[in-house]
């Protein structure tokens, strides 16, 4: 009976343990994926969105970059020299304002090759005749709808 007790208190500290380290872990993992993440500003489905301390929100307001660069909540950057341009899909400028494409954005809306840019074709799997230029849902069974092939 002594033993019995003794072993499931045992066990019971080992799984605390165990749990306490997995925890530990997991918590270390979400920190640096997020230290790695760029304050910045986006375009992400047409929309300006803003990226601060890992967490991307809709931009409300414009934002002057510590270059002299003020984005706007439609899209248009001005850089300090007056040079107007306008963001594009997938693209981003960070804090510094540094212009690029943000890669953890982008979910291939277009496959480069050598000589040319090709667009993708999205379908719905149930309804062939649904397609999109854009990821999106089926509008007939909500569906995600899948590069067309």
């Amino acid at each position: 009976m002594k033993n019995t007790k003794m072993i499931a208190r045992m066990f019971s500290v080992m799984l605390l343990i165990a749990l306490s380290l997995t925890a530990s872990n997991t918590n270390a993992q979400t920190k640096t994926k997020k230290a790695m993440m760029k304050d910045c500003c986006m375009m992400k489905d047409g929309k300006m969105m803003c990226m601060k301390d890992g967490k991307t929100m809709p931009m409300t307001k414009d934002m002057k970059m510590k270059n002299g660069t003020t984005c706007m909540t439609n899209g248009e950057c001005v850089m300090k020299d007056g040079k107007k341009m306008t963001m594009k899909e997938g693209h981003c400028i960070d804090m510094n304002g540094k212009m690029d494409k943000c890669s953890m954005m982008m979910k291939t809306k277009k496959m480069k090759t050598k000589k040319h840019t090709m667009a993708m074709t999205y379908t719905c799997p149930m309804h062939p005749e649904v397609t999109s230029d854009k990821l999106g849902k089926c509008p007939k069974c909500g569906m995600d709808l899948v590069v067309k092939k």
